[in-house]
């Protein structure tokens, strides 16, 4: 056996997979520890990957080389672009998942990833060094000790986790499984603050004893996409969900539960997350709603097995019955198994630096719901960075730090460091005060440089997005020289309802119609659809969006340099706070706390005020 490794991983979910992976294809010698083997990334809530904001941050990890992309789409069984109604930076892609083809996928590619090593067991304590605050290393439950120069904890729901149906309670950080033990205590030994979280899912249903014809059928897209900027191929047929919806009489029905439920009668302390709620919080904090839709999602190809999306519930196994069977099309379900809600330790991000080492114990990362995170996305893309950065650590070069104008992930990781979070954190759009610029499409050309340079993907993976931005650049030089004539293209323009012209008008004026795209225009005449024809349709789709959208684009990007800047003014980790009396009374309570490395993070401290930032500056000129 071998007791040296140069990054320990704990934990086998999302964010474990990808930190293990990422280190891995830097050159690290990895070994990735989970209590099970046999449910390494497993999808333990919905069978989906994607969605709203979540769709750019899949996106994004594959830009980086990380994996969760390529899975997807391997073991997508429906895609499809949401908000395809609104402006780009809004589009965001979706996968429906075969639940059991995405886990064997993902160890598959792990196995397949040189310098990447296995170990089934609980780690139940971290290895310090004897001078020092550092860890060197994990001892396991069955005593094993693992040396290491860096170690990333990405123990999900597992820290002293409790699972809750109705008043039953039992010891788990998911269903069939143990809680851990052990880490949290000596965590908190050590000075870390933590506190407790919730989630929850919903009941699983036998497919066969729903009635599909009393519900709303949801394909998939028409012309399906997909995730990864790899070679992976769209697929070619789909399987549908389905949409139901509640009623009063199941939320009556439900009320009836609600002295056993454990989030009413105190049993749960955690809090839950706020934008993916039970259904009795639901029908508690929407009570003037008659009713709540429901997702009947398939979890694969060759099961019958259904997730209820929308149904998430800790009630009584006899109320979550009786209530399921009173919705359209359920009147004779099956339950495979009852809805539970679970507990567990977490720790708040505000301890962690942006590479996000801990800032008390050195080469100790903290990746997924440790973070006060929920879902798969949030957690990929955090082991991704906290896997990349212990590698770069312990190579002594500085650490991938991304920006809020450079990703989403970036976003999310100063969102947490800097702002923290006392409820499970969701990535939406709307956190993004730069989504113009960070849009699902534009990915791999925004962080392809970043990946290559950190030696997360392949010389000849980044020769292929810079192939892309020539192509990008062609097309848009070619609309700009060229134009339509006016009896090619006022036929398509009427179909369209758009106005006429009379002259010679260049196909880029034509584009920045807002209900005319190339795809159109390109109906309309044979030499730009010749011309089209040597891309790749996702390329032309790139220029039309930098086209269309270029003074948003542009307007975005001065907003970003001029923040930039103060990225660049770098604080002392001494820097003594309270010595200057100007700042406000909080302002220096948080500065002193949180020790920013910069100012422009300092900035975004919540507490920390323009007023202080303008202080700062003028003390740090003198």
């Amino acid at each position: 056996m071998e007791f040296d490794y140069d990054i320990i991983v704990v934990g086998g979910g999302h964010a474990g997979c990808e930190a293990a992976a990422a280190a891995a294809r830097m050159g690290s010698k990895v070994l990735l520890i989970s209590m099970n083997m046999q449910t390494i990334a497993q999808m333990s809530c919905n069978p989906a990957m994607g969605g709203v904001a979540k769709g750019q941050i899949v996106r994004e990890i594959d830009a980086l080389g990380g994996y969760s992309g390529i899975v997807s789409d391997r073991s997508a069984i429906q895609f499809r672009m949401l908000n395809r109604s609104k402006g780009p930076a809004m589009w965001s892609p979706r996968t429906q998942n075969d639940r059991m083809m995405f886990a064997a996928l993902w160890r598959q590619m792990l196995e397949e990833t040189e310098g990447v090593h296995f170990w089934q067991d609980s780690v139940v304590e971290l290895l310090m060094a004897e001078a020092g605050a550092r860890v060197v290393g994990v001892r396991t439950a069955m005593g094993t000790r693992f040396r290491s120069r860096a170690v990333v904890l990405t123990t999900g729901t597992f820290l002293n986790g409790l699972m809750h149906v109705g008043e039953k309670q039992q010891k788990g950080g998911r269903s069939g499984e143990h809680a851990s033990y052990g880490i949290s205590e000596q965590l908190m030994a050590m000075g870390f603050s933590t506190g407790r979280m919730k989630t929850g899912t919903p009941p699983r249903i036998d497919g066969r004893s729903l009635d599909y014809t009393k519900m709303e059928e949801q394909k998939g897209d028409e012309r399906p996409g997909k995730f990864s900027f790899t070679d992976t191929r769209p697929l070619e047929k789909q399987r549908s969900c389905w949409i139901t919806y509640t009623n009063e009489v199941v939320h009556d029905l439900l009320r009836t539960g609600f002295d056993r439920s454990p989030m009413y009668n105190g049993s749960i302390k955690g809090l839950g997350p706020r934008y993916c709620p039970s259904i009795e919080d639901k029908i508690n904090r929407f009570a003037e709603r008659d009713r709540h839709q429901i997702f009947v999602e398939p979890e694969g190809w060759n099961t019958v097995e259904m997730y209820i999306n929308g149904f998430s519930t800790s009630l009584p196994q006899d109320v979550q019955y009786m209530a399921l069977r009173q919705i359209p099309g359920f009147e004779n379900a099956r339950m495979f198994r009852p809805g539970y809600a679970i507990e567990y330790d977490y720790f708040p991000p505000t301890q962690l630096r942006p590479s996000l080492e801990t800032k008390w114990v050195g080469g100790l990362y903290f990746a997924g719901q440790i973070n006060g995170t929920t879902g798969y996305e949030e957690a990929a893309c955090q082991g991704l960075l906290a896997g990349a950065n212990a590698h770069l650590a312990i190579h002594d070069r500085p650490p991938m730090v991304l920006g809020r104008s450079e990703a989403y992930m970036g976003v999310l990781i100063d969102d947490l460091i800097n702002k923290g979070t006392d409820e499970p954190y969701r990535m939406f759009t709307s956190r993004a005060e730069y989504r113009i610029l960070l849009r699902q499409d534009n990915a791999d050309i925004r962080l392809s440089e970043i990946a290559r340079k950190n030696g997360l993907i392949s010389e000849e993976r980044h020769a292929r997005v810079e192939q892309k931005q020539k192509n990008v650049d062609s097309i848009t030089k070619y609309i700009q020289q060229h134009a339509a004539e006016p009896e090619e293209v006022n036929p398509v323009l009427l179909e369209y309802e758009e106005a006429c012209i009379n002259q010679k008008v260049k196909w880029s004026s034509l584009l920045l119609r807002p209900g005319i795209g190339l795809r159109e225009l390109s109906a309309a005449s044979e030499p730009l659809s010749a011309f089209l024809a040597q891309f790749p349709e996702e390329d032309s789709e790139q220029s039309e969006i930098q086209w269309k959208y270029r003074s948003y684009i542009e307007r975005e990007e001065e907003q970003a340099r001029k923040m930039s800047n103060l990225d660049h003014i770098f604080m002392k980790p001494d820097f003594d706070y309270q010595s200057i009396r100007a700042l406000s009374h909080e302002g220096r309570e948080k500065l002193s706390s949180m020790r920013p490395e910069s100012l422009g993070q300092a900035a975004r401290l919540s507490g920390v005020s323009p007023a202080d930032i303008s202080i700062l500056m003028v003390y740090l000129n003198k």
